[in-house]
Order: C-alpha cells, then sequence, then structure tokens
C-alpha cells in the first residue's frame, strides 16, 4: 500500500512557485500540456544552459588570469621587502663604518695630543729639540741614552699614530662612500618595486571586478536556467498528473459496487493545519464565483479561465494567499496525504473532500471544497463542468476530509 502511495505521489507530485502565471495561461486553452509546450520549454532551457556554460567559461578564464596578476603582485611584493631587508643591512654595515672610523680617529687625536706634548717640551728646553742636540747637551752617557730611547720611542709612536690615522681614515671614508652608495640604490629599487606593486594591485582590482560582473551575469543566467529548468519539469509533471487523474476517473465510471463512503481504514494526513479561519472562507468564497461564473471543467487547469477539480482547489487557496510553498499543485490523492484528517461530521466550509473507487488513498480520483450543510464546490468533469452539489452526489467518499 505504501509503495504504491509513494508512486502515485512520485508521479503526480507538482509544485508551482513562480512558474505558474505562465502555465495557468497554457492550461486554459489546452486540456493538458501538449508535446509542442514541452520540446519548447526544453529548448528554452538548453539555451540557458549554453549561455550559462559559456558564461562558465568567460569567468574561469577570468580566474586564470586573476591568479597570475596575483602571483605578479606577490612577487612584487616579496622584492620590496628584500629591498627593504638589504637597506637595513647596508645601513647597519654604514653605521659599523662610522663607528670604526670614530674609533680610529680617537687615537689619532690622542697621537696628536702626545706629539703635542713633545714639541712644547721641546720649546720649554729651548735650542730646539733636535737628534743632534739631545746628544750634545746630555749629562753624561746614561743621560744619552735616555734621550736617544725617548726621541725613538716618540718617533715611533709619532709614525704609527699617523699611519693609523691614515688608514682608520681611508677605511672610514670608503665605508661611508660605500653606505651612501648601497643606500641610494636600495632607495631607487624601493621606489620602483613599490610603484611595481601598485601596478600590480591596480591591475588585481581591475581583473577581480571584472570577475564580479561575470559573476553576476552567471548568477543570473543560472537563475533563469533554474526558472526554465522548473517550467519543463512542471509542465512534464502537470502532464503526468493530468494522464494520472484522468486515468482514475474514468476507471471510477466504469467501476462497479462502489461503497457510498468507505470505511475508515485508519489513513493519516497532517498533524497540523496551515490555513485560518479567514483563508478557508477566503477559499470558499473564489471557488463559488468561479462556480457561478460557469467556467468550464479542463483536464490539468487552475484558472484563471478554466479548472480540474485538484486546479480549482489550488487556485482556491492560492487565491486566499496560502502559497507556494506552503501550498503547492498536487493532485487529489496527494491533497488527502498533506491534509489534516476531519471525520465527516465536524467538517467546516473550506474543509476537502475526497473520491476514490475503492476505498484506497492512491486511487482516490476526485476532490472538492466543503461549501457547509453538506453541499460543495466542485470541477466535476468535461460533461458536467463547475458545480454546487451534495457531498452524497458522487459514490466513493472516503470517511474523512481534509482541513489545509
Amino acid at each position: 500500500m505504501k509503495n504504491r502511495l509513494m508512486s502515485a505521489a512520485i508521479i503526480g507530485a507538482l509544485v508551482f512557485g513562480a512558474t505558474s502565471t505562465a502555465i495557468d495561461g497554457a492550461s486554459a486553452k489546452t486540456p493538458k500540456p501538449t508535446k509542442a509546450q514541452i520540446d519548447a520549454a526544453k529548448a528554452a532551457e538548453a539555451a540557458k544552459q549554453a549561455s550559462a556554460n559559456a558564461a562558465a567559461s568567460k569567468l574561469n578564464q577570468a580566474k586564470g588570469t586573476l591568479r597570475q596578476l596575483t602571483a605578479v603582485a606577490a612577487a612584487a611584493h616579496a622584492k620590496y621587502v628584500q629591498a627593504q631587508s638589504d637597506l637595513a643591512v647596508a645601513t647597519s654595515k654604514a653605521n659599523a663604518a662610522a663607528a670604526h672610523a670614530a674609533l680610529t680617529a680617537a687615537a689619532v687625536a690622542e697621537q696628536n695630543r702626545q706629539i703635542g706634548r713633545m714639541a712644547q717640551n721641546a720649546y720649554i728646553m729651548g735650542s730646539g729639540f733636535t737628534d743632534l742636540e739631545s746628544v750634545l747637551h746630555s749629562n753624561g752617557p746614561q743621560d744619552l741614552i735616555d734621550r736617544l730611547n725617548t726621541l725613538n720611542q716618540l718617533g715611533a709612536s709619532n709614525s704609527t699614530a699617523l699611519a693609523r690615522y691614515q688608514a682608520a681614515m681611508v677605511v672610514a671614508k670608503a665605508a661611508q662612500a660605500e653606505a651612501e652608495r648601497t643606500k641610494a640604490l636600495q632607495v631607487v629599487a624601493t621606489a620602483k618595486v613599490a610603484a611595481a606593486k601598485k601596478v600590480a594591485d591596480d591591475a588585481k582590482a581591475i581583473q577581480q571586478k571584472e570577475v564580479n560582473r561575470l559573476l553576476a551575469i552567471q548568477n543570473k543566467l543560472m537563475a533563469e536556467l533554474a526558472k526554465a529548468r522548473s517550467i519543463r519539469l512542471t509542465l512534464e509533471q502537470q502532464l503526468q498528473l493530468s494522464i494520472l487523474e484522468e486515468a482514475n476517473a474514468a476507471t471510477a465510471t466504469t467501476t462497479k459496487y462502489q461503497a457510498k463512503i468507505w470505511p475508515d481504514r485508519g489513513f493519516k494526513g497532517r498533524s497540523t493545519t496551515r490555513s485560518t479561519d479567514a483563508i478557508r472562507a477566503a477559499a470558499v468564497a473564489f471557488a463559488k464565483v468561479q462556480v457561478l461564473a460557469r467556467k468550464p471543467y479542463v483536464w490539468g487547469a487552475q484558472g484563471p479561465s478554466s479548472f480540474d477539480c485538484s486546479g480549482l482547489v489550488y487556485a482556491a487557496y492560492k487565491s486566499a494567499g496560502l502559497g507556494y510553498p506552503n501550498w503547492s499543485r498536487l493532485n487529489a490523492a496527494l491533497y488527502f496525504v498533506d491534509t489534516k484528517r476531519v471525520p465527516l461530521t465536524q467538517l467546516i466550509p473550506g474543509d476537502l473532500l475526497f473520491y476514490s473507487f475503492d476505498g484506497s488513498v492512491q486511487n482516490i480520483h476526485h476532490i472538492t471544497i466543503y461549501a457547509g450543510g453538506g453541499m460543495m464546490w466542485e470541477a466535476n468533469s468535461k460533461g458536467k463542468g463547475l458545480l454546487y452539489s451534495n457531498i452524497y452526489s458522487i459514490q466513493g467518499l472516503m470517511p474523512s476530509g481534509g482541513r489545509v
């Protein structure tokens, strides 16, 4: 039983959303969607698919270019960071060279002070301070030796100090010049890398803008594709629904010994309802208007010009504000499953009534809207059209109604 019900549900299930308006017009003109309608829907879907594929191809190309630009920007940034690091090393070396030059200059200054003291002593002693005079004016051999040693030491110290001073100045000058040259080069390189990075970033931003534009186009096309696919599926499902309900109704007309009311076999439905008193009243009012206007009965139609039985139920509740996804265009059997069970003695206007030719859910072939007082609004058949009739005027009434 459950498998048969599930099969009926799969065949008959039909969900209407944004596509219902387009299908309403088609179903009002023809008993059911034609092969030409379905082929046209397939062609429209295929065209949208092709457009979406083309947009996706362009998007992938743009993303590839974007990845390349991202790599260029990353490389430029890495060079920039390296240049900054090189500049820091050069600055450190320049600072070290300057410190070394300062130390050597201090050493030379100390030697200069020693030389100055020597000159001052020579002046105080008078008559110059030559090697010869030191020898001639000595006070004996030991004094001569002391004077000669002092002169030798001072000369050596002076020569060493001058040599150190000159070497330190050469080294310091060269180090300072190299530091300044390297710093200048690094400043230029840094400026070039920063400029390259800006170019890469600008290109990346432009490409990202293009990617966003293409992505928006693709999303729009995908939405249109989904809509086209929904239309195609809806038409195909509506055709299957129409065939199923038409076959059940035809079987019902030839089935003998149908009960006026079938016994309760414990079939369950929803545990909750989705409608209110106001919604049910509006649905009943809509159905009444359609019946009194003598709208024709057309298989698979749900208005506005014609209806079948489940199409009238769907259109009535949709007009009352219970639309997709809360309320879908189903077949009669699925409306039974998708409503709350209500005993026939507790029916109120707006509840749904169901008719089956053998008392099973999967063979429900007709659905109506309870009007109150034992009467109902229904889209009966091609021959009778839309009617206001007694709920027992059709055999095979299910033992419970359905509250939406």
